[in-house]
């Protein structure tokens, strides 16, 4: 019984990420769920006020153990029980989750903080703590606007955005987009791929990357790499692709180019404007 309420949850997890929307427009890779889903206490009360549950309180919200889940749990009548809600907010699940894998003797998995529930709404960054010079350079260096953009070469969204970027610059020689690898660990060749890349400093390589085709292991020892995950990780960026506006705006995830030119354009430096 409890193998098949695993499963269950499991499976409706599975369905509901892959109905998720997206960040911005076409989407990214986001290892942090909580960037792109929220679920707050009055939601989950108004939730569980559909459920036949004699007199319900919910007394706490976390991301459950699998993916695609909140763990919200439930006082009623003196008795806590768990329930999992899915991001879409339309399906719930009553039961526990099992870890058949663990050393606990199929013991409930423990949930993932309370803590991981802080999402942030408008963000900005400092542009100046943001290294440029090895950077990939999509678009003339010398361009007044400067737009920085977390990127994984095995992100398939970022390979989407990459080609309405080269639209952009295509016709706009004023915008610059200055690419920071950043492989998540999320996908397994990223790491090495970005590497190679950064060896050669080829903006070629990467889109040939992007267009599937193969790419050779990497020829050195490229500190880039590492640079740019330790400036993701300062500036809170977990997911790809990202971009830094020339103001500081972060956005996760793309559009389309005149959506983004859009987005440019509207968040200009201060005094460039």
């Amino acid at each position: 019984m409890k193998t098949t309420i695993r499963a269950v949850i499991i499976a409706l997890a599975l369905a509901v990420v892959a109905k998720a929307p997206s960040v911005y427009g076409f989407g990214g890779c986001e290892e942090d769920c909580v960037k792109c889903h929220s679920l707050s206490q009055k939601e989950a009360e108004q939730i569980v006020s559909k459920m036949k549950i004699p007199d319900p309180r919910v007394v706490d919200i976390r991301m459950s153990p699998v993916r695609g889940l909140w763990e919200v749990s439930v006082d009623t009548q003196g008795r806590r029980e768990n329930m999992y809600v899915g991001f879409s907010k339309k399906q719930v699940v009553k039961g526990n989750i099992i870890d058949v894998d663990g050393t606990d003797g199929g013991a409930a998995k423990t949930p993932v903080p309370a803590a991981v529930m802080q999402t942030p709404n408008d963000r900005y960054v400092d542009v100046s703590k943001i290294p440029l010079e090895n950077a990939l350079v999509l678009g003339d260096r010398n361009a007044a606007v400067k737009v920085v953009v977390f990127t994984d070469p095995e992100c398939p969204y970022c390979a989407r955005i990459h080609g309405e970027l080269k639209k952009i610059v295509a016709e706009n020689r004023n915008i610059a987009f200055y690419l920071k690898l950043f492989p998540l660990k999320m996908h397994r060749d990223a790491d090495w791929k970005a590497r190679s890349i950064m060896c050669s400093g080829s903006l070629d390589l990467l889109e040939k990357n992007y267009e599937k085709k193969p790419i050779p292991m990497p020829l050195c020892n490229s500190s880039v790499i590492d640079e740019n995950i330790r400036v993701a990780a300062e500036l809170g960026v977990t997911g790809t692709p990202t971009f830094i506006m020339p103001d500081g705006y972060l956005v996760l995830g793309g559009n389309d180019a005149g959506t983004i030119l859009n987005l440019v354009s509207a968040h200009q430096r201060k005094d460039a404007r």
